[in-house]
């Protein structure tokens, strides 16, 4: 199976729509659960004293740092992805004119055999008309 289908680009991309899906919303998921434990952990313990308000206030900053650097990091991909999308459409665009380069090339030998054998089939005849009389 040749990659230059437009099926084929066509089911690479929703294979890898439907994954950066998928992935994101695993990832809003997590998000979520790890905001309801932080508010359940936030009820439990508001009757703590400052120091382990001041601990859970640096574990929020440090799952906020994460998920941040977790953003830029998809952001980061999604800009991949779209710089490999353009590489690709040149690819593309590369191999159907290579293609039709060489559909016209074939169109035109195909064109002179067909010419060829036309003559020789007029020689053909003329032969058999002088030798036999026939045609």
């Amino acid at each position: 199976m040749h990659l230059n289908e437009p099926q084929i680009w066509t089911l690479i991309g929703v294979f890898a729509a439907f994954m950066l899906g998928s992935l994101t919303m695993v990832i809003r998921q997590n998000d979520r659960m790890i905001t309801s434990v932080r508010s359940e952990l936030d009820a439990k313990f508001s009757s703590m004293d400052a120091k382990s308000d001041a601990r859970f206030e640096a574990l929020d900053a440090k799952f906020d740092a994460r998920f941040e650097s977790m953003d830029a990091r998809f952001a980061t991909m999604d800009a991949r992805f779209e710089a490999l999308d353009a590489r690709l459409s040149g690819v593309d665009a590369k191999f159907e004119a290579r293609f039709d380069a060489m559909d016209s090339k074939l169109d035109s030998r195909l064109g002179a055999i067909d010419g060829r054998l036309e003559d020789l089939d007029k020689e053909v005849a003329n032969l058999a008309t002088r030798f036999w009389g026939s045609r």
